[in-house]
């Protein structure tokens, strides 16, 4: 099944009056039709068949390598590339790395170097290899041949992945991967892998290169693009790259049920699955630890209580600040008087009660209690590593941003308030305004098994 035909035989070979169709022909439908199996499966199966879908998809390959073998020999002089590329690609149609897709593919390419498919395909087959400099040689060569919405969005991917020197390099391939990326949709607008990288590309872009909120909507847009697509629809990697984006947007149950989605579409993939048990273990703690106060001794409560004056608002204690040269206005608002949403013109402050760990690292979460023993979860994104605060700290925040988050999913019910702080420099620690060598970019945690 693996063999190499030999060139000399293929090249001088005749297709004997039995067979009526070109080879070329009938392989290029069968392999197709292999594809279209895998890429809409769930339209004929099930999700509750997704536990079968690799070892269907891996019988099928098997059965259209053996319609290989019924016309090897008989390729019609001139069809050889052609033919090497279709049995690569029939080999490549797995997820895992398999030898006999770069052979066969390789020899495509070197018979016809223009044949942009095969490079495409023989890029894929690297990168699954873990061979980054090679898929991208393969996407960058692809190119010069044809302009193709799959040399650009692969190369979206590999150069977000690829290693860089320095933060400026990194930068620089987000960039470019994510013009790469735009490009790609652009040549075809209803394709949801080309909606989905590119979604990925803006998410990239948003904690590499500048975290706007509007980066984080059009991130959110192109996943919604994608889902409307099958292919798209019937990919894990979508569901979990969009539950990490809802998870900083903390819109917690969504993220939960996208992780879920991950997981009954490919149910041997542990890392959403990982990741969701993770992410409830942290919610959970959040809730409990905000309940609870921080599980603080009431004399240790009192203590710190009594350590609370106005003197730690520091430069926002005469009710304004300067934004520019523009005086914004400030009332001090209790905690349990904060409105859901942004609270304009309002500042609050309270105690460092405890500190929760999100194994992310993002973002940095402590619980807050003011004078009338209101407690509330803070979220603080872009805290520099090493950096934050401890129990016993003075924390005021400028018109808090409060959501209350109130849900269920599955036998966990959670009801907490939380504030969200986008940039630790509007804070004000113990009565000290927080610098600029507070703030640091938070790591991109999109998983790389297409992406």
């Amino acid at each position: 099944m693996s063999e190499v035909i030999d060139d000399k035989v293929v090249a001088g070979a005749k297709i004997p009056a039995a067979v009526k169709e070109d080879p070329i022909v009938v392989l290029t439908e069968r392999v197709k039709s292999l594809y279209l199996f895998r890429d809409h499966y769930f339209v004929n199966h099930s999700i509750d068949n997704a536990i079968k879908k690799s070892s269907d998809v891996e019988k099928e390959m098997r059965n259209t390598l053996n319609k290989f073998d019924e016309y090897k020999g008989y390729e019609i002089d001139g069809a050889r590339a052609k033919y090497y590329y279709l049995k690569g690609r029939t080999f490549n149609v797995v997820d895992r790395y398999v030898p006999q897709a770069e052979e066969f593919l390789c020899k495509a390419v070197k018979l016809e170097p223009n044949l942009v498919d095969a490079w495409n395909e023989l890029g894929e087959c690297y990168w699954k290899n873990d061979d980054i400099q090679q898929a991208k040689n393969c996407f960058v060569g692809a190119l010069p041949h044809g302009k193709n919405k799959v040399s650009l969005r692969n190369l979206s991917m590999v150069l977000r992945q690829e290693p860089a020197s320095n933060h400026e390099q990194k930068i620089n391939n987000v960039q470019q991967g994510l013009e790469y990326a735009k490009e790609a949709v652009a040549l075809d607008t209803s394709d949801g892998t080309s909606w989905a990288i590119l979604g990925n590309a803006h998410l990239s872009s948003f904690f590499t290169i500048t975290q706007n909120p509007k980066t984080l909507r059009q991130c959110m847009s192109a996943y919604s693009q994608a889902e409307k697509d099958i292919v798209a629809k019937s990919n894990p990697d979508l569901f979990y790259n969009k539950a990490i984006a809802l998870k900083y947007e903390e819109e917690y149950k969504l993220a939960l049920e996208s992780f879920e989605q991950a997981m009954l579409l490919d149910p041997t993939w542990e890392t959403p699955r990982n990741k969701q048990q993770q992410f409830l273990k942290y919610l959970k703690d959040l809730q409990d630890l905000t309940n609870t106060k921080g599980r603080l001794k009431a004399k240790k409560l009192h203590q710190m209580l009594q350590g609370l004056d106005t003197k730690h608002l520091g430069p926002y204690k005469g009710g304004s600040y300067t934004l520019g040269d523009k005086s914004v206005k400030l009332d001090l608002l209790p905690l349990s008087d904060l409105s859901p949403g942004i609270n304009v013109e309002k500042v609050t402050y309270g105690k460092v009660v405890c500190w929760i760990q999100d194994p992310d690292c993002v973002p940095f979460t402590f619980c807050l209690m003011d004078a009338d023993k209101t407690c509330v979860a803070v979220t603080v994104y872009n805290w520099a590593k090493g950096r934050g605060v401890t129990v016993g700290d003075t924390v005021v925040i400028p018109e808090p941003f409060l959501t209350h988050q109130h849900f269920s999913f599955k036998d966990n019910n959670f009801d907490f308030k939380s504030i969200r702080v986008e940039t630790p420099v509007v804070l004000v620690v113990n009565g000290k305004k927080l610098g600029r060598d507070q703030q640091a970019s938070a790591k991109l945690l999109i998983f790389k098994k297409t992406d």
